[in-house]
């Protein structure tokens, strides 16, 4: 990013915390022929989702499950700016890394925490993966951190260092290992006052209980709102920006009978393909810049 987006940038925040717009000289010296800037700061976050979102450095793989992730919308909903501290929690092979960590290259702080991996398996591979997708990538990647964390006592960085957690699809994992109020407490610890919890899951029927979908990969939107608020957090809005209704959640191997997993091979391939990925709840928290006060100091 050249000295002068950084510059507009810096005045755009400016000028969204003082509720107005950039100043007007800025485009009176807009020399001819060039583009005029976004002239907000949502405008400039759009502007920067539109370019990494295209980038040729994400995988044509990734890229095809723009449709189903609603990557741009979803990380409006949760009030992304390029100039926030952001920590990603679980990012697995990276497909959101892929787009954060170029957003927040220039302005901003990426943190990719990974849970320490217990031997080999899936965890050692994501970790590995994703040190070597920052590696051999500086120019997208280099300001990016991988923090590990102890899934069953979880820090995520100094109290009150984060503006933004993120976690995408993990949240049904920490259910079926028990650690998920743990989680829960630390997302609570690292974020500022004000600071945002954004959490995207597979979402069970509304009539679900947890012990019927236990171990299908869908949860209850209830139940994990219930984590967020037992943990302190307060639930500031809902989106169906990752809604499926087609998603019936009555299969043979769970959400991972649909794509892009699709456990049952060719079996009823094309019928899983038609369905497209899992419905999913999308849920923007905040920590309140006020502790609620507690029953016995009321």
């Amino acid at each position: 990013m050249n000295s002068r987006v950084i510059l507009g940038l810096a005045a755009l925040l400016l000028a969204a915390c003082s509720g107005g717009t950039a100043p007007e000289a800025q485009a009176q010296d807009q020399p001819a022929g060039e583009l005029v800037p976004p002239t907000t700061a949502s405008d400039f976050t759009a502007s920067q989702l539109d370019q990494v979102i295209a980038g040729n450095w994400r995988s044509p793989e990734n890229r095809a499950r723009d449709v189903y992730r609603h990557p741009k919308a979803t990380l409006q909903f949760f009030g992304i700016r390029p100039d926030q501290t952001v920590v990603e929690i679980t990012p697995g092979g990276g497909w959101y890394s892929e787009i954060l960590a170029p957003l927040l290259q220039d302005n901003g702080h990426y943190i990719a925490a990974v849970a320490k991996p217990s031997g080999e398996g899936e965890a050692s591979r994501n970790l590995s993966g994703l040190r070597a997708k920052f590696a051999a990538d500086p120019a997208h990647y280099g300001q990016a951190q991988v923090l590990e964390f102890d899934p069953k006592a979880p820090s995520f960085g100094a109290p009150g260092s984060a503006d933004l957690v993120l976690t995408f699809r993990n949240v049904h994992n920490w259910v079926e290992a028990d650690t998920a109020p743990a989680m829960f407490k630390a997302f609570y610890a690292v974020l500022r006052p004000g600071g945002v919890l954004g959490v995207e899951d597979h979402r069970a029927a509304d009539n679900a209980t947890l012990d019927a979908v236990k171990g299908s990969g869908y949860l209850p939107t209830s139940y994990v709102v219930k984590l967020a608020t037992d943990a302190g957090f307060k639930l500031e809005e809902k989106s169906e920006i990752n809604a499926n209704p087609k998603d019936t959640k009555d299969y043979p191997k769970g959400v991972w009978t649909l794509p892009p997993t699709l456990t049952l091979g060719d079996q009823d391939r094309a019928k899983y393909l038609a369905i497209g990925e899992s419905d999913r709840m999308t849920l923007r928290f905040v920590k309140p810049a006020t502790p609620a006060a507690s029953a016995s100091t009321r």
